[in-house]
């Protein structure tokens, strides 16, 4: 009974900053401003899906493009970092994981903007670049800029949980590995990447998702040339007033986050058995 009167404030509480936001959104995606007023219908889920005007299609299949060059290039560099960071002294690392969490301190737009200022054209990197004689570099308002702005945002939330799954792995599993006579790119691959697998579904999850939704990056290091779908939901509500049709874009992302969601979580719980295996 104690437990139920502690817990009863939390209940309240998810269901106030939670649960509402999100039905008020599922409601808002099936109304549908006419001259009769608002009606409820599906019209914004067929809008979107509309064969005959494709562009929120191309604008979401671009957005999952750039949030999967994202994750990859986050995991290919974070990963690597992170085995690095898990096999120094501890004083030593305790240093570096304070480095690599404290541009998260920063504001997110601060850090952004920072990086408008290093890419644009007359910026520090193609300052020094005519300086030393080679010619600037045409990256602001680019695709490229736009993943180079996600990567160094999101790389710290890849690091984390791979840090963290790597410095749990018991050395001792290593060391038999290596005694069998397995090389040291089968030891790592199947015992280190194994084990580690579940930090490694967290960092996707943890970097892919939000990628898909943003609109800061993208709108200040991408401009009009590099739209994304978080950047069209945000015209939706703001300039549009079309709540709507920008609700209804918003429930089909979060389906679509939801069902990655679900693969992540059952390649998780896959590797989380096996890794039980191997202890």
């Amino acid at each position: 009974m104690k437990r139920s009167a502690f817990a009863f404030p939390y209940i309240i509480y998810a269901l106030i900053f939670f649960l509402a936001p999100v039905l008020l959104i599922v409601y808002y995606s099936f109304t549908t401003k006419t001259d009769m007023g608002t009606i409820l219908s599906i019209l914004n889920f067929k809008r979107f899906f509309d064969p005959e005007s494709p562009q929120y299609m191309i604008v979401l299949l671009k957005s999952f493009k750039i949030s999967l060059y994202c994750t990859v290039i986050c995991l290919l560099l974070g990963y690597p970092m992170a085995l690095i960071l898990s096999r120094l002294n501890p004083s030593v690392r305790n240093i570096l994981s304070m480095l690599f969490i404290l541009p998260m301190w920063m504001n997110f737009l601060l850090r952004t903007y920072a990086w408008a200022t290093l890419l644009e054209k007359n910026g520090i990197i193609n300052t020094l670049l005519t300086k030393i004689g080679l010619p600037p570099l045409e990256i602001m308002y680019t695709d490229t800029a736009v993943v180079i702005g996600l990567v160094y945002n999101f790389l710290p939330f890849m690091i984390l949980p791979i840090y963290n799954m790597l410095t749990k792995i018991d050395y001792s599993l290593i060391e038999a590995s290596e005694d069998l006579g397995a090389s040291s790119w089968k030891t790592f691959w199947k015992v280190t990447f194994r084990l580690s697998l579940p930090g490694v579904t967290s960092g996707i999850n943890m970097v892919f998702m939000p990628a898909v939704t943003t609109f800061v990056v993208s709108r200040i290091l991408g401009g009009n040339d590099s739209i994304l779908i978080g950047d069209v939901i945000e015209k939706q509500f703001k300039m549009v007033d079309d709540w709507g049709f920008g609700s209804a874009m918003s429930v089909i992302i979060m389906l679509l986050v939801l069902i990655f969601m679900g693969i992540f979580s059952s390649i998780d719980k896959q590797a989380e058995e096996e890794g039980e295996i191997l202890i």
